[in-house]
């Protein structure tokens, strides 16, 4: 701890307790000892006396025993030359401080008890509320047990102007936290700042002055331990299980505006105990490693704009958004809602234009959190059935959050999207596919609302790991070009990691059920050799997922007892199978594209159908428009096999898949394929020219035919025949 601060709480501690002794003494001379003391219509005495040390102050009398423990906890003040650690002494000494200062508040109500209103509204004429009685305790304690209000700020003195003043208070009410005031800096207060600037204070607003003294900030530190022992039945004098119960229960962090005097440290240090961080304007020393506090204990410096998340951050607090701000309804009950035809007022994606999907990691202090930006043009800039290019890039930071969890926050996107009524989305990564009705724009709804989505529910659903989130969205042609290649960057470096893991060397494969919503007995079975047909899911990003959410889409299934090595069919997964289709599957085959092939949904990168004359199959990517040798262009084919359904001599699959070794391997995998986009081909020329290495044919590529030399069977026979592709001498595929 810093020798600076460490030094400063003591002295302060020492002011604080000295300042209590002689007002104390002065109190006994002018009522007598037997005189009665406490803060008015409460049960717990002088609460964190009594929270922290079983003793009961009831009279002047009852207090001598409390200064002498402040005296026993006060340290020697440190020298100039101080052996470490400073953290105990300094936390003893704001022990000290908070008992001192309740005593000094109790003489306070003795020798002035008109002074504080203890009601929950205030009159026009009176400002300062003092401590809650037990009827506010009980009304609003409960609050912080049921996560109505996940916390609160204790402020002390006051900010640079009423203006900042009044940002500072409306962004903690936006967040659901109370505001407890106290103390003056340079003779201004937070609370007569806001009501200099017409802003209502009180209960009923959660902003609550609770005195114009430094002293005043045991009010707020009280009410946290009467909650403790009210709610939390712990037991007075328990200390430790108080102060845990406080740490991890009681959401509360310190934040003093201006000049941060002795006795400001030592009720930092008294907070510290609390587990309650301290997050300073001022550049004031820090204390940023980790031990009483969740995360760092003292942060200093921190500009007003970014101070609330700043200690939102620090204290490790999760704001769940109940209800989305959107001007449609939200629900999963629309997650299957379809947007067609005239319906349309904007579309993207879907072949039609450029649309891409890509979560990235930030470092805290790289993210803004709530932020949503629209980089190009609004859904308001646009007419009646426009297409647009898009591009949703969310920045994920938090202390918990892994490169390996950006699939997982990145494939969220699906039916977070399509909970919001009027919204369709199909697809992921560079091949997701967006439609906005006409009905949602009439109702306000607008690109930036996608962010606003994703935002609230992914602090929701991953809060665990995701402490900030923003969300940036491009709607201009070169913007999503260059997202395009980023993202793709990113989406090879997440594919390569499953490189040398192998089907055999695993017992557990991975299911994802993430769109039943579209395909309701559609289950996909991701193995280390087998990617999601969406692309987005390889076998480690389903281990992820499972990690963040044991109850989510992907779950572990056991493989069991094998029933066709070469097909790729085992018990284990055909259980399975037959109960995540609510009994519409009882199996299929993981490698083949004849027998009992597996499902497809709407979501599948690519779509493989077998070619008779060609004896191999061919395969086609969503980007690609033109006709292929099937005699379907994708959209047909898409429409054929979707929906859960396993149709013999068609199969969805992804991109990376067609490069990995069990790729249809059960009908000669690669030595197969005659026919595939140009495109496609350019996309993954490195890793198939890699693959068909592998497997003894390093110009295997150049003897597939693609939509340059023909687009049905009879175009590009010649051209198999004259190179000498592999599959025309391969035994009969049907």
């Amino acid at each position: 701890m810093s020798k600076i601060i460490a030094s400063a709480a003591i002295n302060g501690a020492y002011k604080i307790v000295e300042r209590a002794e002689s007002s104390w003494h002065a109190a006994m001379e002018c009522h007598g000892a037997l005189t009665a003391v406490g803060f008015p219509n409460t049960a717990y005495y002088l609460p964190i006396i009594y929270a922290l040390t079983g003793l009961k102050v009831e009279t002047l009398d009852d207090m001598s025993a409390v200064l002498q423990r402040c005296r026993s906890l006060l340290p020697a003040p440190v020298r100039e030359v101080h052996p470490l650690p400073y953290l105990a002494p300094a936390l003893d000494a704001g022990m000290a401080a908070l008992f001192a200062e309740e005593i000094i508040e109790a003489l306070r109500y003795l020798e002035q008890p008109s002074f504080y209103i203890g009601t929950e509204d205030l009159p026009e004429d009176r400002l300062w509320l003092g401590a809650a009685n037990d009827v506010i305790l009980r009304k609003r304690g409960v609050e912080f047990v049921d996560g109505t209000a996940p916390g609160f700020a204790a402020v002390l003195g006051a900010a640079p102007s009423p203006e900042i003043a009044v940002r500072i208070a409306s962004e903690l009410q936006q967040k659901n936290l109370y505001v407890f005031m106290s103390a003056e800096s340079h003779g201004q207060r937070f609370a007569e700042q806001l009501v200099a600037a017409g802003v209502q204070i009180g209960w009923p607003t959660r902003l609550i002055p609770f005195g114009p003294d430094i002293s005043a900030t045991v009010f707020a530190l009280g009410f946290a331990v009467r909650a403790a022992m009210s709610f939390g039945r712990i037991k007075p004098g328990d200390y430790r299980q108080n102060l845990l119960y406080n740490k991890d229960r009681i959401f509360a962090f310190v934040l003093p505006l201006g000049f941060v005097s002795d006795e400001w440290y030592a009720n930092a240090a008294g907070a510290l105990s609390f587990g309650f961080p301290v997050i300073a304007d001022t550049p004031i020393p820090e204390v940023l490693p980790s031990g009483i506090c969740t995360y760092e204990h003292v942060v200093s410096g921190v500009p007003h704009d970014k101070i609330i998340a700043r200690a939102l951050e620090v204290r490790g607090l999760k704001i769940t958004v109940t209800k989305i701000p959107v001007p449609v309804a939200y629900s999963p009950a629309y997650e299957g809602e379809r947007v067609r035809g005239d319906e349309i007022y904007l579309e993207a994606g879907g072949g039609r234009t450029s649309m891409v999907e890509w979560t990235t990691s930030r470092s805290l202090d790289e993210v803004e959190d709530g932020l949503v930006e629209v980089i190009g043009p609004e859904i308001t800039d646009i007419a009646v059935g426009d297409k647009l290019p898009l591009a949703i890039v969310i920045e994920a930071a938090g202390r918990k959050m892994q490169e390996d969890y950006e699939p997982i926050i990145e494939r969220q996107m699906h039916h977070l999207l399509n909970y919001a009524q009027g919204i369709m989305h199909i697809g992921q990564r560079d091949i997701a596919w967006l439609r906005v009705s006409k009905r949602a724009v009439e109702k306000g709804f607008k690109l930036s609302h996608l962010g606003v989505i994703l935002h609230a529910k992914l602090h929701q659903d991953f809060g665990r790991i995701v402490d900030k989130l923003q969300v940036k969205i491009y709607s201009s042609e070169g913007k999503v070009k260059d997202v395009i290649v980023r993202a793709r960057a990113a989406y090879a470096r997440r594919d390569a990691r499953i490189e040398g893991m192998t089907d055999e060397g695993i017992d557990t494969y991975y299911s994802c059920t993430l769109c039943q919503s579209f395909a309701p007995n559609h289950v996909c079975i991701i193995s280390p050799e087998r990617t999601g047909l969406c692309g987005s899911y390889n076998w480690m990003d389903c281990k992820a997922a499972y990690e963040i959410n044991p109850s989510g889409p992907n779950q572990p299934v056991a493989k069991g007892e094998t029933v066709d090595a070469h097909l790729g069919q085992w018990q284990g997964v055909n259980d399975f199978l037959l109960k995540a289709s609510r009994g519409k599957l009882a199996r299929y085959n993981l490698y083949s594209i004849i027998n009992d092939p597996t499902t497809a949904c709407g979501c599948m990168e690519c779509i493989a159908a077998v070619l008779p004359l060609c004896n191999g199959f061919m395969t086609v990517n969503r980007e690609f428009a033109g006709m292929t040798p099937s005699g379907m262009r994708f959209t047909t084919l898409a429409g054929t096999i979707g929906g859960g359904v396993s149709t013999p001599g068609f199969v969805g699959h992804g991109k990376y898949n067609i490069t990995q070794r069990k790729f249809l391997a059960a009908e000669g995998g690669l030595k197969r394929l005659v026919w595939m986009p140009k495109m496609l081909k350019e996309e993954l020329r490195a890793r198939l020219t890699a693959r068909a290495a592998a497997i003894g044919l390093p110009d295997l590529l150049e003897r597939i035919a693609d939509d340059t030399i023909g687009t049905t069977e009879e175009d590009i026979l010649p051209f198999l025949a004259e190179r000498q592709h592999p599959a025309l001498t391969m035994e009969p595929i049907m």
